[in-house]
Formats: C-alpha cells, sequence, structure tokens
C-alpha cells in the first residue's frame, strides 16, 4: 500500500504512454497486414520502452537515477525513430503514417532533450 498520493502524471509521462499504445498497434498492423515480423518486434520494443522509463523515472531514487531514466528513454527514443524511418524508406508505412508517427515522436525527443538538458544544467550549478 502506498503511504503518499501518486504524483499527478506530466505531459512527457502522457505522451509517452499513448506513443507506446500506438506503437503497440503499429506493431500488430506491421505482423497481421504486412506479415512483417523483425522490425515490427524491434520498435515494438524501443517504442514501449520510452514510457516505460519515463514511468520508472518518477520513484527514481536520486536526481541522478532519474537523469538516468531519462536519459535511456533518450537513447530508446533514437532507435524508435530510426525504425520509423526505416519502415517508411521500404514501404512498410505510407508518408501519412510516418508522418504522424514521427511528429509524436519529435514532440517527445524535444521534452526528453529539454528535460535532460536542465537536470543537467541544474546539476553543474551546484
Amino acid at each position: 500500500m502506498r503511504s503518499e498520493e501518486p504524483k499527478p502524471r506530466s505531459p512527457l509521462s502522457e505522451k509517452s504512454f499513448h506513443f507506446a499504445l500506438r506503437i503497440v498497434k503499429l506493431s500488430d498492423y506491421l505482423r497481421k497486414e504486412k506479415k512483417e515480423f523483425v522490425i515490427s518486434k524491434q520498435i515494438l520494443r524501443s517504442g514501449t520502452a520510452i514510457g516505460a522509463l519515463v514511468a520508472e523515472g518518477k520513484y527514481a531514487q536520486s536526481k541522478a537515477d532519474f537523469l538516468h531514466k531519462l536519459t535511456i528513454a533518450l537513447k530508446e527514443a533514437a532507435e524508435t525513430e530510426y525504425w520509423i524511418r526505416l519502415l517508411e524508406a521500404s514501404n512498410y508505412l505510407d508518408k501519412k503514417m510516418y508522418t504522424s508517427l514521427h511528429q509524436d515522436l519529435d514532440e517527445i525527443l524535444r521534452i526528453l532533450i529539454a528535460s535532460t538538458k536542465t537536470i543537467k544544467d541544474s546539476n553543474d550549478e551546484k
């Protein structure tokens, strides 16, 4: 049982959760409709890891631990961006799907970059 109230969900938490849900559906689509089984597993892993790491960071043991979680989430987001580009270039995604996914991911990347920079800058001030 939790001794304190859960923290409200951040925009990053919400965006990364909804993006993960899109990735789950995309992976399902790739396997069922396109019969693509390799990249669909890779993007499922990296695309859902972003939100999982953000969720883990919510209960980080320290600022350094929080920064570590967000840094790994940033790496997973960069990997996911690669898979989305590859899927579009290999015609598994049409331009509309690619653009929509890339826009959502770009928002998450921007937040992660800004967040990690802010944390690093606050550590440098000490």
